[in-house]
């Protein structure tokens, strides 16, 4: 079985964002600070209303904000 990974430009958005702090969008998208940080380091892959409620808050397509791959 191969081992899929999803990464994410969220770190890399929100600075391009104005600086958007993690806390700004956590509250944009009603999560804890703690789950903001948990995804931009990978820890966790996020729900997929998450994803969006994310890429809405960045002003960008979901696809913008997360990568999948599959190791080949």
């Amino acid at each position: 079985m191969t081992r899929t990974t999803i990464s994410n430009e969220i770190r890399r958005l929100r600075f391009a964002r104005g600086e958007m702090t993690q806390q700004a969008l956590a509250d944009a998208c009603s999560v804890t600070r703690q789950t903001i940080i948990a995804l931009e380091a990978g820890r966790y892959a996020p729900s997929l209303e998450l994803g969006f409620r994310i890429a809405d808050a960045l002003g960008v397509r979901i696809e913008d904000v997360f990568h999948w791959s599959r190791p080949e």
